[in-house]
């Protein structure tokens, strides 16, 4: 399995002068992101895909041996298309923007995947993010729940030719390390509070 975290995006919800993915809780939270996908021992490699909306970051992760992938920059589904296309193999995607993903949950969540789906998406409940004091854009009601994406997928592929008619399947793992992804200054105001 390939650990890919997704690091191009221009983060203009923060509406802060810094790049959202070197934002500081104890340590960059891209830095902390990707050393919670190599300390879990779970992926043969552990990339970055960069983009020209985030030179800072790109820079930050080829100066501290990441290794990164460049993308176009196009947007977040264009440039995960894009490298799906390089690849033959289970990806775990997740977001650069979640600094308390920790191995632990990295590893529950690969626990749970069935290799039967091609496309396997990790949500969590409203009412969970609401209990925490988050809210998020993009909800998709599963189980008669209204839910949040977390930014956590694990794809197969070699299954996958391309974004469009995705059979997805969704399981709903309430947990704050998945709970916690920086989308505005609320977000990062609350993560410093904590």
């Amino acid at each position: 399995m390939i650990g890919i975290v997704m690091a191009g995006g221009k983060g203009t919800r923060m509406k802060m002068s810094t790049e959202k993915l070197l934002l500081n809780d104890k340590k960059p939270i891209i830095q902390q992101v990707m050393e919670a996908l190599i300390n879990s021992d779970c992926f043969s490699k552990t990339i970055a895909i960069t983009s020209p909306n985030s030179p800072k970051t790109q820079n930050f992760l080829v100066s501290n041996n990441f290794q990164i992938i460049d993308s176009s920059g196009l947007g977040y589904v264009e440039d995960l298309n894009s490298v799906l296309s390089q690849f033959d193999d289970l990806i775990f995607v997740c977001s650069g923007d979640m600094p308390l993903l920790d191995e632990e949950i990295i590893k529950k969540i690969i626990s749970l995947h069935d290799d039967k789906f091609s496309w396997h998406s990790f949500l969590v409940t409203q009412d969970f993010c609401n209990s925490l004091g988050l809210n998020s854009e993009y909800s998709i009601i599963h189980n008669g729940k209204k839910c949040f994406f977390t930014g956590i997928s694990i794809v197969n592929s070699s299954q996958i030719s391309n974004l469009e008619n995705i059979d997805e399947h969704f399981s709903i793992l309430d947990d704050k390390r998945l709970a916690m992804n920086l989308n505005s200054k609320s977000d990062y105001d609350l993560l410093s509070a904590s």
